[in-house]
Protein backbone atom coordinates (compact mmCIF):
# COMPACT_ATOMS: atom_id res chain seq x y z
CA UNK A 1 0.00 0.00 0.00
CA UNK A 2 2.37 2.63 -1.24
CA UNK A 3 -0.21 5.09 -2.59
CA UNK A 4 -0.31 8.58 -1.15
CA UNK A 5 -3.07 9.58 1.23
CA UNK A 6 -4.64 11.66 -1.54
CA UNK A 7 -5.34 8.49 -3.54
CA UNK A 8 -6.93 6.66 -0.61
CA UNK A 9 -9.74 9.07 0.29
CA UNK A 10 -11.83 11.57 -1.68
CA UNK A 11 -10.39 14.90 -0.54
CA UNK A 12 -13.15 16.83 -2.28
CA UNK A 13 -15.84 14.98 -0.32
CA UNK A 14 -13.97 15.65 2.92
CA UNK A 15 -13.52 19.33 2.12
CA UNK A 16 -17.21 19.62 1.26
CA UNK A 17 -18.07 18.96 4.91
CA UNK A 18 -16.95 22.53 5.63
CA UNK A 19 -19.82 23.74 3.42
CA UNK A 20 -22.49 21.62 5.10
CA UNK A 21 -24.83 23.58 7.37
CA UNK A 22 -24.72 22.90 11.10
CA UNK A 23 -28.10 21.42 11.90
CA UNK A 24 -30.50 22.96 14.43
CA UNK A 25 -30.14 21.24 17.78
CA UNK A 26 -26.48 20.36 17.22
CA UNK A 27 -24.99 20.35 20.72
CA UNK A 28 -21.56 21.58 21.64
CA UNK A 29 -21.70 24.70 19.47
CA UNK A 30 -23.37 28.08 20.10
CA UNK A 31 -26.97 28.01 18.84
CA UNK A 32 -26.40 31.06 16.66
CA UNK A 33 -24.02 28.83 14.65
CA UNK A 34 -26.95 26.62 13.62
CA UNK A 35 -27.75 27.14 9.96
CA UNK A 36 -24.22 28.35 9.20
CA UNK A 37 -21.34 26.43 7.65
CA UNK A 38 -18.01 25.69 9.30
CA UNK A 39 -16.26 27.40 6.38
CA UNK A 40 -18.16 30.60 7.17
CA UNK A 41 -17.52 30.36 10.89
CA UNK A 42 -13.83 29.60 10.62
CA UNK A 43 -13.17 32.79 8.69
CA UNK A 44 -13.62 34.65 11.99
CA UNK A 45 -11.52 32.17 14.06
CA UNK A 46 -14.05 32.38 16.92
CA UNK A 47 -13.28 31.54 20.53
CA UNK A 48 -15.79 28.82 21.35
CA UNK A 49 -16.24 29.63 25.03
CA UNK A 50 -16.59 33.35 24.36
CA UNK A 51 -19.13 32.89 21.59
CA UNK A 52 -22.18 31.87 23.58
CA UNK A 53 -21.79 28.09 23.82
CA UNK A 54 -23.66 26.33 26.59
CA UNK A 55 -22.65 23.06 28.10
CA UNK A 56 -21.74 20.39 28.11
CA UNK A 57 -19.08 20.78 25.43
CA UNK A 58 -16.61 18.24 24.06
CA UNK A 59 -13.52 19.72 22.42
CA UNK A 60 -10.37 18.49 20.73
CA UNK A 61 -6.90 19.95 21.23
CA UNK A 62 -5.36 20.72 17.82
CA UNK A 63 -1.77 20.62 19.03
CA UNK A 64 -2.24 17.29 20.82
CA UNK A 65 -3.89 15.72 17.77
CA UNK A 66 -1.01 16.77 15.53
CA UNK A 67 1.53 15.52 18.06
CA UNK A 68 -0.18 12.12 18.40
CA UNK A 69 -0.47 11.66 14.64
CA UNK A 70 3.26 12.30 14.19
CA UNK A 71 4.31 10.24 17.22
CA UNK A 72 2.38 7.12 16.17
CA UNK A 73 3.51 7.39 12.55
CA UNK A 74 7.13 7.67 13.67
CA UNK A 75 6.78 4.69 16.02
CA UNK A 76 5.31 2.52 13.24
CA UNK A 77 8.09 3.43 10.83
CA UNK A 78 10.74 2.64 13.41
CA UNK A 79 9.16 -0.72 14.26
CA UNK A 80 8.55 -1.77 10.65
CA UNK A 81 4.77 -2.09 10.86
CA UNK A 82 1.93 -0.53 8.91
CA UNK A 83 -0.90 1.32 10.64
CA UNK A 84 -4.56 0.83 9.68
CA UNK A 85 -6.20 2.89 12.45
CA UNK A 86 -9.61 1.79 13.64
CA UNK A 87 -12.09 4.19 12.10
CA UNK A 88 -14.86 3.17 14.51
CA UNK A 89 -13.08 5.22 17.18
CA UNK A 90 -14.09 8.55 15.65
CA UNK A 91 -16.19 7.72 12.55
CA UNK A 92 -14.89 10.97 11.09
CA UNK A 93 -13.68 11.18 7.47
CA UNK A 94 -11.86 14.41 8.38
CA UNK A 95 -9.76 12.66 11.00
CA UNK A 96 -9.27 9.63 8.75
CA UNK A 97 -7.87 11.96 6.08
CA UNK A 98 -5.31 13.25 8.57
CA UNK A 99 -4.36 9.68 9.45
CA UNK A 100 -3.78 8.96 5.77
CA UNK A 101 -1.69 12.12 5.55
CA UNK A 102 0.45 10.76 8.39
CA UNK A 103 1.07 7.50 6.54
CA UNK A 104 -1.80 5.17 7.42
CA UNK A 105 -2.23 2.45 4.80
CA UNK A 106 -5.95 1.73 5.37
CA UNK A 107 -8.90 2.41 7.64
CA UNK A 108 -10.11 -0.40 9.87
CA UNK A 109 -13.85 -0.81 10.47
CA UNK A 110 -15.92 -3.27 12.47
CA UNK A 111 -19.14 -3.45 10.45
CA UNK A 112 -20.35 -3.23 6.88
CA UNK A 113 -22.25 -0.07 7.85
CA UNK A 114 -19.02 1.59 8.95
CA UNK A 115 -17.37 0.48 5.73
CA UNK A 116 -20.24 2.04 3.76
CA UNK A 117 -19.71 5.38 5.50
CA UNK A 118 -16.03 5.48 4.64
CA UNK A 119 -16.76 4.36 1.09
CA UNK A 120 -19.12 7.34 0.76
CA UNK A 121 -15.99 9.45 1.24
CA UNK A 122 -14.00 7.49 -1.30
CA UNK A 123 -11.82 5.39 1.02
CA UNK A 124 -10.15 2.69 -1.08
CA UNK A 125 -8.31 0.62 1.54
CA UNK A 126 -10.47 -0.99 4.22
CA UNK A 127 -9.83 -3.69 6.79
CA UNK A 128 -13.17 -5.02 8.01
CA UNK A 129 -11.98 -6.61 11.24
CA UNK A 130 -14.94 -8.91 11.67
CA UNK A 131 -16.75 -11.87 10.15
CA UNK A 132 -19.25 -10.93 7.45
CA UNK A 133 -21.94 -13.56 6.90
CA UNK A 134 -25.16 -11.66 6.11
CA UNK A 135 -26.19 -11.79 2.48
CA UNK A 136 -27.12 -8.09 2.26
CA UNK A 137 -23.75 -6.97 3.57
CA UNK A 138 -21.91 -9.30 1.24
CA UNK A 139 -23.99 -8.16 -1.74
CA UNK A 140 -23.08 -4.55 -0.96
CA UNK A 141 -19.43 -5.47 -0.59
CA UNK A 142 -19.41 -7.38 -3.88
CA UNK A 143 -21.01 -4.44 -5.62
CA UNK A 144 -18.37 -2.07 -4.30
CA UNK A 145 -15.53 -4.34 -5.40
CA UNK A 146 -17.03 -4.89 -8.84
CA UNK A 147 -17.56 -1.16 -9.42
CA UNK A 148 -14.12 0.02 -8.27
CA UNK A 149 -11.10 -1.99 -9.41
CA UNK A 150 -8.85 0.08 -7.09
CA UNK A 151 -10.80 -0.85 -3.96
CA UNK A 152 -9.11 -3.24 -1.53
CA UNK A 153 -11.14 -4.77 1.30
CA UNK A 154 -10.20 -7.63 3.57
CA UNK A 155 -12.37 -9.24 6.26
CA UNK A 156 -12.11 -12.17 8.65
CA UNK A 157 -13.35 -15.79 8.62
CA UNK A 158 -13.37 -18.13 11.62
CA UNK A 159 -15.59 -21.07 10.59
CA UNK A 160 -16.15 -23.38 7.67
CA UNK A 161 -19.85 -22.50 7.86
CA UNK A 162 -18.92 -18.83 7.50
CA UNK A 163 -16.88 -19.65 4.41
CA UNK A 164 -19.89 -21.50 2.97
CA UNK A 165 -22.25 -18.59 3.63
CA UNK A 166 -19.85 -16.09 2.09
CA UNK A 167 -19.26 -18.26 -0.96
CA UNK A 168 -22.99 -18.69 -1.56
CA UNK A 169 -23.72 -14.98 -1.20
CA UNK A 170 -20.86 -14.04 -3.52
CA UNK A 171 -21.67 -16.54 -6.26
CA UNK A 172 -22.42 -13.83 -8.82
CA UNK A 173 -19.58 -11.47 -7.91
CA UNK A 174 -16.87 -10.63 -10.42
CA UNK A 175 -14.07 -10.24 -7.85
CA UNK A 176 -13.33 -12.53 -4.90
CA UNK A 177 -13.37 -11.10 -1.39
CA UNK A 178 -10.04 -11.17 0.41
CA UNK A 179 -10.10 -12.83 3.83
CA UNK A 180 -7.83 -13.53 6.76
CA UNK A 181 -8.42 -16.51 8.98
CA UNK A 182 -8.98 -15.13 12.47
CA UNK A 183 -7.25 -16.59 15.50
CA UNK A 184 -9.18 -16.18 18.75
CA UNK A 185 -8.62 -16.50 22.48
CA UNK A 186 -10.40 -19.00 24.76
CA UNK A 187 -13.12 -17.06 26.52
CA UNK A 188 -12.66 -14.17 24.12
CA UNK A 189 -14.62 -12.94 21.14
CA UNK A 190 -14.56 -14.27 17.57
CA UNK A 191 -11.74 -16.33 16.08
CA UNK A 192 -10.71 -19.97 15.79
CA UNK A 193 -9.76 -21.52 19.12
CA UNK A 194 -7.46 -24.33 17.96
CA UNK A 195 -4.80 -24.95 15.35
CA UNK A 196 -7.01 -27.62 13.82
CA UNK A 197 -9.86 -25.17 13.37
CA UNK A 198 -7.50 -22.53 11.97
CA UNK A 199 -6.20 -24.97 9.37
CA UNK A 200 -9.67 -26.23 8.42
CA UNK A 201 -11.03 -22.71 7.90
CA UNK A 202 -7.94 -21.71 5.93
CA UNK A 203 -8.29 -24.73 3.63
CA UNK A 204 -11.97 -23.99 3.06
CA UNK A 205 -11.29 -20.33 2.27
CA UNK A 206 -8.41 -21.21 -0.07
CA UNK A 207 -10.65 -23.66 -1.92
CA UNK A 208 -13.51 -21.21 -2.44
CA UNK A 209 -13.60 -19.57 -5.89
CA UNK A 210 -15.28 -16.52 -4.33
CA UNK A 211 -12.74 -15.88 -1.57
CA UNK A 212 -9.04 -15.14 -1.61
CA UNK A 213 -7.05 -16.19 1.46
CA UNK A 214 -4.49 -13.47 2.09
CA UNK A 215 -3.43 -13.75 5.72
CA UNK A 216 -4.03 -14.28 9.43
CA UNK A 217 -5.49 -11.89 12.00
CA UNK A 218 -6.01 -11.70 15.73
CA UNK A 219 -7.19 -9.41 18.49
CA UNK A 220 -4.98 -9.71 21.53
CA UNK A 221 -7.05 -7.47 23.86
CA UNK A 222 -10.15 -9.67 23.76
CA UNK A 223 -9.74 -10.58 27.44
CA UNK A 224 -8.87 -7.16 28.83
CA UNK A 225 -6.21 -4.47 29.01
CA UNK A 226 -3.97 -5.57 31.85
CA UNK A 227 -0.24 -5.07 31.36
CA UNK A 228 0.74 -7.16 34.37
CA UNK A 229 2.96 -10.21 33.71
CA UNK A 230 0.02 -12.61 33.60
CA UNK A 231 -1.91 -10.45 31.13
CA UNK A 232 1.10 -9.96 28.90
CA UNK A 233 1.77 -13.69 28.91
CA UNK A 234 -1.74 -14.35 27.54
CA UNK A 235 -1.20 -11.74 24.86
CA UNK A 236 2.14 -13.20 23.82
CA UNK A 237 0.71 -16.72 23.69
CA UNK A 238 -2.04 -15.47 21.40
CA UNK A 239 0.40 -13.65 19.12
CA UNK A 240 2.64 -16.72 19.04
CA UNK A 241 -0.33 -18.72 17.74
CA UNK A 242 -0.97 -16.08 15.08
CA UNK A 243 2.68 -16.20 14.03
CA UNK A 244 2.67 -19.99 13.93
CA UNK A 245 -0.43 -19.96 11.75
CA UNK A 246 1.20 -17.63 9.22
CA UNK A 247 4.20 -19.92 8.88
CA UNK A 248 2.16 -23.11 8.79
CA UNK A 249 -0.38 -21.85 6.23
CA UNK A 250 2.15 -20.22 3.88
CA UNK A 251 1.43 -22.63 0.98
CA UNK A 252 -2.28 -21.75 1.05
CA UNK A 253 -2.06 -17.98 0.67
CA UNK A 254 -2.97 -16.64 -2.76
CA UNK A 255 -0.85 -13.50 -2.51
CA UNK A 256 2.83 -12.75 -2.78
CA UNK A 257 2.77 -10.76 0.44
CA UNK A 258 0.90 -12.23 3.41
CA UNK A 259 -1.14 -9.92 5.62
CA UNK A 260 -0.83 -10.42 9.37
CA UNK A 261 -2.79 -8.04 11.57
CA UNK A 262 -3.44 -7.47 15.25
CA UNK A 263 -3.05 -4.66 17.71
CA UNK A 264 -5.61 -2.57 19.54
CA UNK A 265 -4.47 0.44 21.55
CA UNK A 266 -2.95 -1.42 24.52
CA UNK A 267 -0.59 -4.06 23.12
CA UNK A 268 0.62 -2.79 19.76
CA UNK A 269 4.18 -2.96 21.09
CA UNK A 270 3.81 -6.70 21.65
CA UNK A 271 2.38 -7.05 18.15
CA UNK A 272 5.41 -5.30 16.67
CA UNK A 273 7.74 -7.49 18.74
CA UNK A 274 6.16 -10.80 17.75
CA UNK A 275 4.72 -10.27 14.27
CA UNK A 276 7.77 -8.86 12.49
CA UNK A 277 11.17 -10.30 11.46
CA UNK A 278 9.83 -13.15 9.35
CA UNK A 279 12.14 -15.95 8.21
CA UNK A 280 13.16 -17.18 4.82
CA UNK A 281 11.29 -16.48 1.59
CA UNK A 282 7.94 -15.56 3.13
CA UNK A 283 7.00 -11.90 2.62
CA UNK A 284 4.70 -10.47 5.29
CA UNK A 285 2.98 -7.12 5.85
CA UNK A 286 2.48 -6.59 9.58
CA UNK A 287 -0.43 -4.22 10.28
CA UNK A 288 -1.50 -2.79 13.64
CA UNK A 289 -5.03 -1.43 14.05
CA UNK A 290 -4.82 0.98 16.98
CA UNK A 291 -7.44 3.73 16.89
CA UNK A 292 -7.41 5.43 20.29
CA UNK A 293 -3.86 6.75 19.95
CA UNK A 294 -5.23 9.74 18.02
CA UNK A 295 -6.87 11.42 21.01
CA UNK A 296 -5.33 9.21 23.70
CA UNK A 297 -7.15 9.82 27.03
CA UNK A 298 -6.77 10.54 30.74
CA UNK A 299 -7.86 7.08 31.92
CA UNK A 300 -7.69 3.64 30.30
CA UNK A 301 -5.01 4.40 27.71
CA UNK A 302 -3.12 6.77 29.99
CA UNK A 303 -2.58 3.60 32.08
CA UNK A 304 -2.12 1.00 29.35
CA UNK A 305 -0.86 2.48 26.08
CA UNK A 306 2.72 1.52 25.17
CA UNK A 307 3.17 5.20 24.30
CA UNK A 308 1.55 6.57 27.45
CA UNK A 309 4.63 8.69 28.14
CA UNK A 310 4.59 10.10 24.60
CA UNK A 311 0.97 10.62 23.58
CA UNK A 312 -1.06 13.57 24.83
CA UNK A 313 -4.75 13.59 25.80
CA UNK A 314 -6.54 15.54 23.07
CA UNK A 315 -10.17 15.28 24.21
CA UNK A 316 -11.88 17.04 27.12
CA UNK A 317 -15.48 17.56 28.15
CA UNK A 318 -16.44 20.85 29.81
CA UNK A 319 -19.44 21.10 32.13
CA UNK A 320 -20.96 23.66 34.45
CA UNK A 321 -21.81 23.35 38.13
CA UNK A 322 -25.58 23.58 38.27
CA UNK A 323 -26.16 22.79 41.94
CA UNK A 324 -24.34 22.36 45.26
CA UNK A 325 -27.18 20.68 47.14
CA UNK A 326 -25.20 19.46 50.15
CA UNK A 327 -21.70 19.82 51.61
CA UNK A 328 -19.02 18.15 49.51
CA UNK A 329 -21.29 17.46 46.52
CA UNK A 330 -21.65 19.32 43.24
CA UNK A 331 -24.00 18.44 40.38
CA UNK A 332 -22.83 19.22 36.85
CA UNK A 333 -24.43 19.53 33.43
CA UNK A 334 -22.77 16.39 31.98
CA UNK A 335 -24.13 12.87 31.94
CA UNK A 336 -24.26 9.52 30.21
CA UNK A 337 -25.48 11.22 27.02
CA UNK A 338 -22.27 13.25 26.86
CA UNK A 339 -19.27 11.33 28.19
CA UNK A 340 -17.89 7.78 28.41
CA UNK A 341 -18.53 5.64 31.46
CA UNK A 342 -17.83 2.11 30.22
CA UNK A 343 -14.21 2.05 31.45
CA UNK A 344 -13.86 4.87 34.00
CA UNK A 345 -15.98 7.82 35.03
CA UNK A 346 -14.79 11.26 33.87
CA UNK A 347 -11.71 12.64 35.64
CA UNK A 348 -11.88 16.24 37.00
CA UNK A 349 -8.80 18.03 35.69
CA UNK A 350 -9.17 21.19 37.75
CA UNK A 351 -9.82 19.45 41.08
CA UNK A 352 -7.34 16.61 41.64
CA UNK A 353 -8.81 15.74 45.04
CA UNK A 354 -12.34 15.35 43.70
CA UNK A 355 -13.99 12.53 41.77
CA UNK A 356 -17.09 11.87 39.71
CA UNK A 357 -18.97 9.15 41.57
CA UNK A 358 -22.11 8.73 39.47
CA UNK A 359 -23.73 9.79 36.20
CA UNK A 360 -27.38 10.23 35.29
CA UNK A 361 -28.48 10.84 31.72
CA UNK A 362 -27.76 14.57 31.94
CA UNK A 363 -26.00 15.06 35.30
CA UNK A 364 -22.71 14.17 36.97
CA UNK A 365 -22.22 13.80 40.74
CA UNK A 366 -18.90 15.34 41.74
CA UNK A 367 -17.68 14.42 45.24
CA UNK A 368 -15.36 17.23 46.30
CA UNK A 369 -12.03 16.81 48.03
CA UNK A 370 -11.73 17.96 51.65
CA UNK A 371 -10.20 21.32 50.75
CA UNK A 372 -11.86 21.86 47.38
CA UNK A 373 -14.81 24.12 46.71
CA UNK A 374 -16.83 25.08 43.64
CA UNK A 375 -19.53 27.64 42.96
CA UNK A 376 -22.79 27.27 41.09
CA UNK A 377 -22.17 28.45 37.54
CA UNK A 378 -18.49 27.47 37.52
CA UNK A 379 -17.13 25.65 34.47
CA UNK A 380 -14.93 22.58 35.00
CA UNK A 381 -12.83 20.44 32.62
CA UNK A 382 -12.94 16.66 32.59
CA UNK A 383 -10.67 14.07 31.06
CA UNK A 384 -12.19 10.97 29.51
CA UNK A 385 -11.44 7.27 29.52
CA UNK A 386 -11.96 5.33 26.26
CA UNK A 387 -12.51 7.93 23.51
CA UNK A 388 -14.56 5.54 21.33
CA UNK A 389 -17.57 5.96 23.60
CA UNK A 390 -17.21 9.75 23.77
CA UNK A 391 -17.00 10.39 20.05
CA UNK A 392 -20.29 8.56 19.43
CA UNK A 393 -22.16 11.04 21.65
CA UNK A 394 -21.29 14.08 19.53
CA UNK A 395 -22.25 14.96 15.96
CA UNK A 396 -19.68 17.75 15.84
CA UNK A 397 -16.64 18.56 17.95
CA UNK A 398 -14.74 21.82 17.83
CA UNK A 399 -10.97 21.57 17.48
CA UNK A 400 -9.28 24.38 19.40
CA UNK A 401 -5.81 25.87 19.18
CA UNK A 402 -3.75 26.93 22.18
CA UNK A 403 -5.60 30.27 22.38
CA UNK A 404 -9.01 28.61 22.47
CA UNK A 405 -9.85 29.59 18.90
CA UNK A 406 -11.73 27.14 16.72
CA UNK A 407 -9.30 25.59 14.26
CA UNK A 408 -11.78 23.16 12.69
CA UNK A 409 -15.24 21.68 13.16
CA UNK A 410 -15.02 17.89 13.14
CA UNK A 411 -18.09 15.86 12.12
CA UNK A 412 -18.80 12.30 13.17
CA UNK A 413 -21.13 9.78 11.49
CA UNK A 414 -22.35 7.20 13.98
Amino acid sequence: MSESGNALIDRGAVRALADRLLEPGCKGVPPHWWGRTPADLLEDAPRLFADGVFGPVCVLDADALAHNLAAMARWCRERGVELAPHGKTHMSPQLAARQFDAGASAVTVATVGQAALYRAFGVRRLILANEVVDAAGLAWLAGQLDSDPELQVVCWVDSVRGVELMSAALAGAQRPVEVCVEVGLPGGRTGCRSDGDIDAVARAAAASPHLRLVGVAGYEAALGHGRDPAGLAVVRDHLAQVRSAVLRLAPLFSTGQVLVSAGGSTYFDAVADMLTDWPGPIAVRSVVRSGCYLTHDHGLYARTSPLADVLRPAMTVHAQVVSCPEPGLAILTMGRRDVAFDQDLPLPLDLPGSSVVKLNDQHAYLRLGDTERVDVGQWLRFGVSHPCTVFDKWRVLCELDGDGRVRDVIRTFF
